[in-house]
């Protein structure tokens, strides 16, 4: 099992200490440092490859919400904090998990456990290095997106797409137990994508249409989510999948 490097970032000192005991019950998880406020994180993030932050929001000077949206290399996050009323903007953030203080060590293992599965599954996406792309005149048939994210290249084959969702100027490509985010839009992806096998289902959606199992009422299922039809979208859906 690879193991997860953390960095642990509060600045309270109870609560670093509560944190690194938690992650020392697991084998898989190592401190490689622990800073007392965003500015010294900054710092530390310059030279250390950091897998895992559990990260304060309330701290002095700056904001674990601010310090998060100073960068432009985010490791996975996990929020830990004795304020709800972030728990909105935290989802917006994208962070793996959000820990309202105090919380028990069974509470803290399942953050653990979804930044253990995010992490597995972007090791199993293929990584295609920028400059081995081919140009070429002739457009081969294909199965696969690639997807530009986290500086990187990404193949996703249209096998494993769970849908796409559009949040706000970025896409969200859902795979099993794993999100990839990519500057793009599902207007450019619906024309992108092979219309024998995607299908726009509402303004903030596109499904793969093999993935869709069922239909309850202006939802459809896919795995163990239910989505939105749009009511401009539905009659297209009607037709092409039930």
């Amino acid at each position: 099992m690879k193991i997860i490097n953390c960095l642990i970032v509060d600045d309270e000192e109870p609560a670093r200490n509560l944190i690194e005991h938690y992650i020392g019950k697991l084998p898989h998880l190592t401190v490689v440092g622990k800073c007392r406020n965003p500015i010294e994180a900054l710092q530390y993030l310059q030279s250390n490859q950091i897998d895992l932050i559990f990260l304060d929001i309330q701290m002095p000077e700056l904001t674990g919400v601010e310090f998060l949206k100073t960068l432009s290399v985010k490791p996975l996050v996990v929020f830990t904090t004795a304020y709800k009323e972030y728990a909105l903007e935290s989802y917006e953030l994208d962070v793996v998990d959000y820990l309202l203080k105090p919380f028990r060590f069974e509470r803290f293992l399942q953050a653990v456990n979804k930044a253990g599965k995010l992490l597995e599954n972007q090791d199993k996406v293929s990584e295609i290095p920028e400059q081995s792309k081919i140009q070429s005149d002739e457009v081969p048939e294909k199965d696969y997106v690639l997807v530009k994210s986290e500086f990187k290249v990404f193949r996703i084959f249209y096998s494993d797409i769970l849908y796409i969702e559009s949040m706000k100027e970025y896409v969200a490509f859902h795979t099993e137990g794993h999100r990839l985010l990519s500057l793009n839009s599902l207007k450019k992806l619906e024309q992108e994508l092979p219309a024998d096998q995607f299908i726009r289902i509402h303004k903030s959606y596109i499904a793969p249409i093999h993935r869709i199992t069922a239909l309850e009422g202006n939802m459809v299922h896919i795995a163990n989510k239910k989505l939105p039809i749009g009511a401009s979208y539905k009659e297209e859906v009607m037709k092409r999948v039930f």
